[in-house]
């Protein structure tokens, strides 16, 4: 296996990880939140926990399925633009597109690790074993992964038609 088809294979497999991790922050959310209301308003006892739970998995959520997103060509784009130009320029408008979204990717990574480092000794009140830095490691890792995607996206193109990723496809007769 070449080099490229390594990459792309770490990639989609880094892209799967990415979905699985986002996907069971969200139905931690769906299940928790709920836990909350009902324990609040019928039971009358409200649980501490389940909020401060469940923004620390949409951070996951956002943050890691962000970078996925990224992957999949599903964020949001200017594509009306990108469609009322021709082939060449929506070539260099979508690498500035990604170029731009590697130069997000490593503020993520840089001010994303001093902020772990900045908050690292405090705690949540509702999680007092927690370090508040460990909350936001979210950040710089997905930042790390955008710049992975940003690399091969730069590097080979978009994901092949045959990955795992649902980007939209351009249709062909026949």
């Amino acid at each position: 296996m070449d080099l490229t088809a390594a990459y792309r294979q770490a990639m989609e497999w880094l892209y799967i990880a990415c979905i699985v991790l986002a996907g069971t922050a969200m139905v931690v959310i769906t299940i928790i939140i709920p836990y909350g209301v009902f324990m609040r308003y019928v039971m009358d006892s409200a649980a501490s926990w389940p909020e401060p739970a469940g923004i620390l998995m949409m951070i996951v959520f956002s943050f890691v399925g962000g970078a996925a997103a990224y992957r999949a060509n599903a964020h949001i784009t200017v594509g009306t633009l990108l469609n009322m130009v021709n082939e060449g320029n929506r070539k260099r408008l979508e690498f500035f597109g990604d170029v731009g979204m590697g130069i997000i990717g490593v503020f993520m990574v840089k001010w994303g690790v001093q902020l772990v480092q900045t908050v690292w000794q405090n705690t949540i009140a509702e999680f007092p074993w927690l370090s508040a830095g460990v909350t936001y490691i979210p950040i710089p890792a997905a930042g790390v992964i955008t710049l992975l995607f940003c690399i091969e996206r730069l590097w080979l193109g978009h994901p092949p038609a045959d990955s795992f990723t649902f980007r939209d496809q351009p249709q062909t007769d026949g």
